[in-house]
């Protein structure tokens, strides 16, 4: 049976909430235990795949652990015209939990290390290959997620998604925020990680492209997912990923 509505978007605000204190928190803790910029990201990325692997884990079989808008949108894309899609007031619904939930993962790991509340970051991230960074990222995401669907391998979500953010944010210049609601969380710390309002904007579009970018991708290696069957059972308001 799939949960209720109410009890997916309790889910995917937890899971966004607890993953921003996760980005945060590990962040604020990371530069007041070292000044080695790379102890730092490395502290940061660690904490950040371990934390993503076991929320995935937990809240996946209840919402599918989308926690980022972006994911929740290609999901509904890829199964707008098959038997069990994720319906429009879902996705809405979604996008708005995990927003506020990003905002307030931000200020939890913000009180739990007494940094001051309600302060926007002055963290300008505002250039042309970080943007690009984001895309790339983004794109990735896109393609790790649906691209196991495809191919029947969604019980390994837990650690290929964490494993590939832990990756990316490394390999990419942005260090991968990959995730709007992230991104706007981010904003509200004046910490390490956080993100100027002003950068927003440009990430949160950098991400959507990304999105559009992963989704060709996904059709281009897998093909277009093939209708759902009426006497298929699709879980949690996922569409069936099988390859046509």
């Amino acid at each position: 049976m799939t949960p209720s509505l109410s009890r997916r978007v309790v889910a995917e605000f937890i899971g966004t909430a607890l993953l921003v204190a996760v980005v945060v928190g590990s962040g604020i803790q990371a530069t007041e235990l070292s000044h080695d910029v790379g102890v730092q990201l490395l502290a940061n990325s660690l904490a950040t795949v371990f934390g993503l692997g076991v929320l995935i884990a937990l809240l996946g079989p209840v919402s599918g652990a989308h926690f980022n808008p972006v994911v929740t949108l290609a999901v509904w894309f890829t199964g707008r015209h098959t038997r069990g899609g994720l319906p429009l007031r879902d996705v809405a619904a979604y996008v708005l939990a995990q927003t506020t939930g990003a905002i307030g993962g931000a200020l939890l790991a913000d009180a739990m290390f007494a940094e001051q509340l309600l302060k926007f970051s002055t963290h300008d991230r505002s250039d042309g290959h970080l943007w690009l960074g984001e895309i790339i990222a983004t794109a990735g995401l896109i393609l790790v997620v649906l691209g196991l669907g495809r191919i029947g391998r969604t019980s390994l979500a837990p650690a290929a998604v964490a494993s590939y953010i832990g990756t990316a944010y490394w390999f990419t210049s942005s260090t991968s925020f990959a995730n709007p609601a992230v991104t706007i969380g981010r904003a509200f710390t004046d910490t390490s990680a956080g993100i100027a309002p002003a950068s927003v904007t440009p990430f949160i579009a950098a991400q959507v492209l990304g999105a559009v970018l992963g989704l060709g991708l996904v059709t281009a290696i897998y093909g277009r997912p093939a209708p759902v069957r009426d006497e298929v059972a699709v879980p949690h308001g996922e569409p069936e990923l099988a390859a046509s």
